[in-house]
């Protein structure tokens, strides 16, 4: 009988090339009675991937909803940038805020004047609030605000007999459109015995929702006539509001504004205004994109020990396989395939339960209120009503290479070590 030899011819196949391997491989991957602890391996691998990937995909969705709801809210209502005077107040704040927006990529300039106050109600409960004194047609061009009337409407501002409140502010005090509310700054009226707090009741013309509940429980929209009057600034503003087409490019509209005022002004942009919580919140993206990753390392690792676990068992078939012919490479191949399989499987799967919960994350969000009772996501706390997910096309491909390219590595040591089984040793220790 000729001997065993470690060197053997290839086998020969009319199969197309790699169907022997992915044949193979697909056995490998079918679960049996004595294979249960792979089969338990492999079946926590794919899971682990699965929901790794899911909740990647899911989780920066959501912040990433989270940051442009923030910034559409804060922008919506706020201007881009806000021109400020140096010298002296804005008294021909009509014609300056004509000149501003006649800058190309100026969508309008506002002029506003802004005072804190203490607002009550009619039961005598009170909250900090930021009146902002704003003209009819001002208002009706900040969208925000004037497509959003929950209750009321403009024509009592229109009249300039009326403010607008915000639904939380509103349910805070107890408020409903036709009552009055009651307001008290500090700058009032100088007398012999000092400024007296200035205090004036005002008919609520209309309440609205912007949907971030910081903004609907604080701010209060006067006319701006009116306004002028209860904080001693007739006839002058105490800026302008610029809104842009390109709120990204702010830096580059600074010196075609300042140009166009005419006169010494102090520019101030939302991105200067915002930068410390834009900040964070990338931060925290960051960090949570990398401890998310942990999650599909984890599931890699379980792809090497099962793999491993595998190659041990599957021993004697490799050094059959090898015997009958087939190459140290087809047995890495058939390693590799078995181990990309459940990567490639388990990415899929992942990717679909992402998008199937993004596309839902609001209505899961408010099941599970319902289920435990509880307001999951609380407005108070995260600013917004509704739980927001903005899936990133380029980010969810680097998630996808990404867990490809750790299964795809993960198979490897196991693969390689398939290849270097030595079928005269593995057949003669069996």
């Amino acid at each position: 009988m000729k001997p065993l030899s470690s060197k053997t011819e290839e086998m020969p196949s009319s199969k197309p090339f790699g169907v022997f391997e992915r044949l193979v491989a697909w056995r490998y991957l079918r679960s049996k009675r004595k294979e249960t602890v792979v089969s338990v391996i492999a079946g926590f691998s794919f899971a682990g991937i699965m929901l790794g990937v899911a909740t990647l995909i899911i989780v920066m969705a959501v912040m990433n909803g989270f940051r442009a709801e923030l910034i559409n809210r804060i922008l919506g209502i706020n201007g881009h940038m806000i021109v400020q005077p140096i010298d002296e107040p804005f008294s021909d704040y009509t014609n300056l805020a004509k000149r501003i927006e006649g800058v190309d990529g100026v969508e309008m300039a506002l002029p506003i004047v802004e005072g804190q106050t203490l607002a009550s109600g009619n039961g005598g409960a009170g909250t900090g609030a930021l009146v902002r004194g704003i003209t009819v047609a001002d208002i009706e061009r900040l969208t925000w605000v004037s497509e959003n009337i929950r209750a009321g409407d403009l024509v009592g501002f229109a009249a300039e007999e009326g403010v607008l409140i915000g639904t939380r502010m509103a349910d805070s005090l107890g408020l409903i459109a036709g009552d009055s509310i009651t307001l008290v700054s500090p700058e009032g009226d100088v007398t012999p015995f000092g400024v007296t707090p200035r205090v004036k009741s005002y008919p609520i013309s209309g309440i609205f929702e912007i949907g971030m509940s910081e903004y609907d429980a604080s701010i209060i929209y006067m006319p701006l006539s009116e306004a002028q009057l209860y904080f001693n600034t007739e006839d002058e503003v105490q800026s302008i509001e610029v809104f842009i087409d390109e709120p990204d490019s702010v830096n580059d509209f600074r010196p075609l504004i300042e140009t166009a005022a005419e006169r010494q002004i102090f520019i101030t942009d939302w991105q200067q205004r915002n930068q410390t919580f834009f900040s964070a919140l990338q931060v925290e993206r960051n960090v949570m994109f990398m401890i998310l990753t942990l999650i599909i390392l984890v599931a890699a690792l379980n792809i090497i020990s099962g793999l491993i676990m595998l190659v041990k068992d599957k021993g004697r078939d490799i050094a059959i396989l090898r015997t009958m012919g087939a190459t140290s490479t087809s047995v890495m191949r058939i390693f590799f395939m078995t181990g990309s399989a459940i990567g490639v499987a388990g990415t899929g799967a992942g990717v679909i339960l992402g998008v199937v919960v993004c596309l839902n994350v609001e209505r899961i969000r408010q099941f599970f209120s319902w289920l435990s009772g509880t307001t999951l996501f609380n407005p108070e706390l995260y600013f917004l009503s509704q739980l927001p997910a903005d899936m990133d096309l380029g980010e969810t491909i680097s998630i996808i290479v990404m867990a490809f390219v750790l299964t795809f590595i993960a198979t490897l040591v196991p693969a390689w070590r398939a290849s270097k089984i030595d079928p005269v040793q593995a057949l003669r220790y069996e």
